[in-house]
């Protein structure tokens, strides 16, 4: 798989995709990230990407004309690829939009900056992402949360597969749940005792047991999630 990231701060990503899973990720050939300053695409000596909005207004819009350039330059031929708006407009993202991400050869995320964009370039894109309800000063922490979420998903990048099966969010046999808890040694400490199913060396009722704290703590902190599955 392919990532190309357009971006007017191509600085931002190196110590981020340098390190832990993403380097591994990338070492292995499972992935392959590229970083495309958006200023290469600018208009004049000057390199100029955005301009006043029409109508007045605080800030700068990012130019339809050289975002249009930068989308151009690094698409391919095939079609299975996505050109991906970061975007608090957007469709807000989830594990599953990562699950099917993961099936793309070619992914291309436009980080926006300053006021936002044109709204013709909405016309540009297959899909646009929103990592949730707030606002950051661009889009490229956005754009990390979508590689990172998406890269370990890619069979072979983490060592166990198992690891992604059962974690908050993914789905299973038992539809999405949020992940049972998890303890380790000491079994004591200050009064608070690990579980005994957990220590019964048991198999079933360890599932068990894990299987009723992850249908509890659903239903406690996101309800809607069991909701949906009805």
């Amino acid at each position: 798989m392919r990532i190309t990231i357009i971006t007017l701060f191509p600085e931002m990503f190196e110590s981020v995709f340098s390190s832990s899973i993403l380097k591994r990720a990338q070492s292995q050939k499972k992935i392959e990230i590229k970083i495309v300053n958006l200023r290469d695409f600018g208009i004049g000596r000057h390199k100029l990407v955005d301009d006043k909005p029409y109508g007045g207004g605080v800030g700068m819009l990012l130019r339809v004309d050289v975002l249009d350039r930068a989308i151009r330059a690094v698409k391919n031929s095939g079609k299975n690829q996505k050109v991906i708006l970061l975007d608090p407009k957007g469709e807000k993202y989830n594990q599953g939009i990562a699950e099917k991400l993961v099936n793309a050869t070619n992914i291309i995320l436009i980080c926006g900056h300053y006021e936002g964009y044109d709204e013709r370039v909405r016309k540009l894109v297959d899909m646009e992402i929103s990592i949730g309800d707030y606002i950051t000063s661009g889009g490229e922490i956005p754009a990390m949360v979508v590689v990172e979420s998406v890269a370990r998903l890619i069979p072979g990048v983490l060592i166990k597969k198992e690891a992604v099966m059962y974690e908050s969010f993914s789905k299973n046999s038992l539809g999405r749940r949020l992940e049972h808890p998890h303890y380790t040694r000491p079994q004591t400490y200050k009064n608070m005792t690990a579980p005994k199913e957990l220590l019964s060396g048991n198999p079933q009722i360890v599932d068990a047991f894990r299987n009723k704290e992850a249908d509890k703590i659903t239903k406690k902190r996101r309800p809607e999630m069991l909701k949906r599955q009805k």
